[in-house]
Protein backbone atom coordinates (compact mmCIF):
# COMPACT_ATOMS: atom_id res chain seq x y z
CA UNK A 1 0.00 0.00 0.00
CA UNK A 2 2.87 2.10 0.55
CA UNK A 3 5.80 3.54 -2.03
CA UNK A 4 9.07 4.60 -0.39
CA UNK A 5 9.77 5.63 3.16
CA UNK A 6 10.08 9.98 3.07
CA UNK A 7 12.11 11.85 4.98
CA UNK A 8 10.64 14.89 7.25
CA UNK A 9 14.30 16.19 7.66
CA UNK A 10 14.49 18.80 10.86
CA UNK A 11 11.18 20.11 10.67
CA UNK A 12 8.45 19.25 13.10
CA UNK A 13 6.16 17.81 10.53
CA UNK A 14 5.64 14.18 11.83
CA UNK A 15 2.10 13.53 12.52
CA UNK A 16 1.48 15.31 8.56
CA UNK A 17 3.53 12.51 6.67
CA UNK A 18 1.94 9.94 9.35
CA UNK A 19 -1.30 11.39 8.36
CA UNK A 20 -0.86 11.82 4.47
CA UNK A 21 0.87 8.67 3.50
CA UNK A 22 -1.77 7.02 5.40
CA UNK A 23 -4.50 8.50 3.15
CA UNK A 24 -2.25 7.92 0.20
CA UNK A 25 -2.49 4.63 1.19
CA UNK A 26 -5.63 3.97 0.93
CA UNK A 27 -6.13 5.53 -2.38
CA UNK A 28 -5.46 3.18 -5.20
CA UNK A 29 -1.80 2.53 -6.04
CA UNK A 30 0.76 4.86 -4.81
CA UNK A 31 0.78 8.30 -5.52
CA UNK A 32 1.87 10.48 -2.43
CA UNK A 33 -0.49 13.14 -1.23
CA UNK A 34 0.65 16.70 -0.33
CA UNK A 35 2.15 16.50 2.85
CA UNK A 36 2.78 20.13 2.89
CA UNK A 37 -0.26 21.11 2.46
CA UNK A 38 -2.06 19.17 5.43
CA UNK A 39 0.37 20.46 7.37
CA UNK A 40 0.06 23.88 6.42
CA UNK A 41 -3.88 23.31 7.13
CA UNK A 42 -3.89 21.78 10.02
CA UNK A 43 -1.81 24.53 11.58
CA UNK A 44 -3.60 27.73 10.37
CA UNK A 45 -7.02 26.04 11.79
CA UNK A 46 -5.43 25.64 15.42
CA UNK A 47 -3.38 28.32 15.35
CA UNK A 48 -0.18 26.99 15.49
CA UNK A 49 3.11 28.32 13.95
CA UNK A 50 4.78 26.20 11.50
CA UNK A 51 7.84 25.68 13.60
CA UNK A 52 5.58 23.47 16.41
CA UNK A 53 3.95 19.78 15.46
CA UNK A 54 0.64 19.38 14.23
CA UNK A 55 -2.45 17.92 16.62
CA UNK A 56 -3.55 14.72 15.96
CA UNK A 57 -7.65 15.52 16.05
CA UNK A 58 -7.01 18.88 13.72
CA UNK A 59 -5.17 17.04 11.76
CA UNK A 60 -8.29 14.55 11.15
CA UNK A 61 -10.10 17.50 10.96
CA UNK A 62 -8.34 19.10 8.33
CA UNK A 63 -7.75 15.80 5.86
CA UNK A 64 -11.92 16.05 6.14
CA UNK A 65 -12.59 19.34 5.69
CA UNK A 66 -9.53 20.77 3.84
CA UNK A 67 -8.15 17.63 2.02
CA UNK A 68 -5.05 17.19 0.32
CA UNK A 69 -3.93 18.14 -3.10
CA UNK A 70 -1.36 15.49 -4.67
CA UNK A 71 2.67 16.04 -3.52
CA UNK A 72 3.33 17.23 -6.83
CA UNK A 73 1.49 20.10 -6.27
CA UNK A 74 3.41 21.92 -3.52
CA UNK A 75 6.51 19.49 -3.14
CA UNK A 76 7.66 19.26 0.63
CA UNK A 77 10.27 21.98 1.48
CA UNK A 78 13.47 20.91 3.34
CA UNK A 79 12.97 24.26 5.15
CA UNK A 80 10.65 27.08 5.84
CA UNK A 81 11.31 30.35 3.65
CA UNK A 82 13.26 32.63 5.49
CA UNK A 83 10.43 35.52 5.24
CA UNK A 84 7.02 33.74 6.11
CA UNK A 85 5.05 35.67 4.11
CA UNK A 86 6.02 33.67 1.50
CA UNK A 87 4.75 30.70 3.89
CA UNK A 88 1.53 30.08 1.93
CA UNK A 89 0.29 27.55 -1.10
CA UNK A 90 0.49 27.70 -4.64
CA UNK A 91 -2.56 29.68 -6.46
CA UNK A 92 -3.25 26.36 -8.52
CA UNK A 93 -3.53 23.02 -6.93
CA UNK A 94 -5.43 20.72 -8.25
CA UNK A 95 -8.13 18.82 -7.40
CA UNK A 96 -8.30 18.02 -3.43
CA UNK A 97 -8.92 14.77 -1.76
CA UNK A 98 -10.80 14.93 1.64
CA UNK A 99 -11.01 12.10 3.83
CA UNK A 100 -12.92 11.58 6.79
CA UNK A 101 -11.18 10.05 9.85
CA UNK A 102 -11.66 9.20 14.39
CA UNK A 103 -9.66 8.98 17.17
CA UNK A 104 -9.35 5.19 17.49
CA UNK A 105 -8.49 2.69 20.76
CA UNK A 106 -4.68 2.62 21.73
CA UNK A 107 -4.69 -1.02 22.50
CA UNK A 108 -2.61 -3.09 20.55
CA UNK A 109 -5.26 -5.39 19.56
CA UNK A 110 -7.47 -3.42 18.35
CA UNK A 111 -4.61 -1.70 16.16
CA UNK A 112 -4.10 -4.90 14.36
CA UNK A 113 -7.86 -5.24 13.82
CA UNK A 114 -8.03 -2.07 12.04
CA UNK A 115 -4.59 -3.39 9.77
CA UNK A 116 -6.51 -6.93 8.97
CA UNK A 117 -9.15 -4.51 7.81
CA UNK A 118 -6.59 -3.09 5.43
CA UNK A 119 -6.88 0.45 7.44
CA UNK A 120 -3.06 1.46 8.59
CA UNK A 121 -3.55 3.35 11.86
CA UNK A 122 -1.98 6.55 12.51
CA UNK A 123 0.00 6.10 16.07
CA UNK A 124 1.47 8.77 18.39
CA UNK A 125 4.34 7.84 20.64
CA UNK A 126 6.31 8.86 23.46
CA UNK A 127 10.55 7.91 22.34
CA UNK A 128 13.28 6.82 24.71
CA UNK A 129 16.62 5.93 23.09
CA UNK A 130 15.97 2.82 21.80
CA UNK A 131 13.47 4.11 19.32
CA UNK A 132 16.75 6.09 17.50
CA UNK A 133 18.72 2.42 17.24
CA UNK A 134 16.31 -0.05 16.22
CA UNK A 135 18.41 -3.77 16.09
CA UNK A 136 19.77 -5.35 12.42
CA UNK A 137 16.67 -7.04 12.06
CA UNK A 138 14.68 -3.97 12.59
CA UNK A 139 13.13 -4.35 16.38
CA UNK A 140 12.96 -1.76 18.78
CA UNK A 141 12.80 -3.36 22.20
CA UNK A 142 13.50 -0.94 25.29
CA UNK A 143 15.99 -2.22 27.97
CA UNK A 144 15.35 -2.79 31.44
CA UNK A 145 15.29 0.48 33.13
CA UNK A 146 14.63 2.54 29.92
CA UNK A 147 11.38 4.88 30.18
CA UNK A 148 9.57 6.92 28.29
CA UNK A 149 10.64 10.59 27.68
CA UNK A 150 6.89 12.73 27.63
CA UNK A 151 8.84 15.33 25.71
CA UNK A 152 10.13 13.20 22.68
CA UNK A 153 6.80 12.91 20.87
CA UNK A 154 6.52 11.14 17.91
CA UNK A 155 3.64 10.33 14.60
CA UNK A 156 4.57 6.83 12.63
CA UNK A 157 2.29 4.50 10.78
CA UNK A 158 1.48 0.86 11.96
CA UNK A 159 0.83 -0.85 8.78
CA UNK A 160 1.15 -4.54 9.85
CA UNK A 161 1.68 -6.99 13.22
CA UNK A 162 2.77 -9.43 14.42
CA UNK A 163 4.76 -11.13 17.27
CA UNK A 164 8.27 -10.54 18.21
CA UNK A 165 10.43 -13.31 20.36
CA UNK A 166 6.63 -14.57 20.79
CA UNK A 167 5.00 -11.25 22.39
CA UNK A 168 2.50 -9.14 19.82
CA UNK A 169 4.21 -6.60 18.07
CA UNK A 170 3.21 -3.54 15.34
CA UNK A 171 5.59 -3.11 12.34
CA UNK A 172 5.27 1.08 11.82
CA UNK A 173 6.16 3.02 9.02
CA UNK A 174 8.82 6.06 10.03
CA UNK A 175 8.89 9.38 8.21
CA UNK A 176 13.13 9.19 8.32
CA UNK A 177 13.98 8.20 5.54
CA UNK A 178 15.08 4.70 4.25
CA UNK A 179 18.35 4.25 6.49
CA UNK A 180 15.90 3.85 9.71
CA UNK A 181 15.37 0.32 10.59
CA UNK A 182 14.69 -1.79 8.19
CA UNK A 183 14.30 0.64 4.58
CA UNK A 184 12.21 3.13 6.97
CA UNK A 185 10.12 0.55 9.24
CA UNK A 186 10.92 -1.39 12.02
CA UNK A 187 8.80 -3.53 14.73
CA UNK A 188 7.75 -1.77 17.78
CA UNK A 189 7.42 -4.13 20.68
CA UNK A 190 4.72 -4.58 23.09
CA UNK A 191 7.11 -3.59 25.67
CA UNK A 192 7.95 -0.90 24.05
CA UNK A 193 4.33 0.52 23.08
CA UNK A 194 2.19 -0.23 26.16
CA UNK A 195 3.91 2.88 28.10
CA UNK A 196 4.70 4.97 25.59
CA UNK A 197 1.29 5.06 22.47
CA UNK A 198 -1.03 7.25 23.90
CA UNK A 199 -3.39 8.53 20.63
CA UNK A 200 -4.42 6.50 17.75
CA UNK A 201 -6.56 7.64 14.39
CA UNK A 202 -7.80 5.69 11.16
CA UNK A 203 -8.92 7.34 8.32
CA UNK A 204 -12.67 5.86 6.16
CA UNK A 205 -14.23 7.16 3.76
CA UNK A 206 -13.17 9.77 0.88
CA UNK A 207 -14.93 12.89 0.87
CA UNK A 208 -15.49 15.66 -1.58
CA UNK A 209 -14.32 18.88 -0.87
CA UNK A 210 -13.64 20.44 -4.27
CA UNK A 211 -16.92 22.89 -3.34
CA UNK A 212 -15.24 24.39 -0.27
CA UNK A 213 -13.26 27.83 -0.81
CA UNK A 214 -9.03 27.09 -0.68
CA UNK A 215 -8.24 29.09 2.79
CA UNK A 216 -4.82 30.41 2.90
Amino acid sequence: MFGAARDQRGRPTCLAFAASDTHAALRDGWDPLCCEYAFYQAQRRAGRPPTRGAVLPVMVQSLAEDGQPMEVAWPYLAALPADMAHYVPPAELGALHGRAGMLTSTAIDQVAASLDAHRPVILLLMLSRCFFEPSGDGVVDPPIGEHPEPARRHAVIACGHGTVDGCPALLVRNSWGPRWGLGGCAWLTESFLKPRLFAAATLLEDIDVSARPVAA
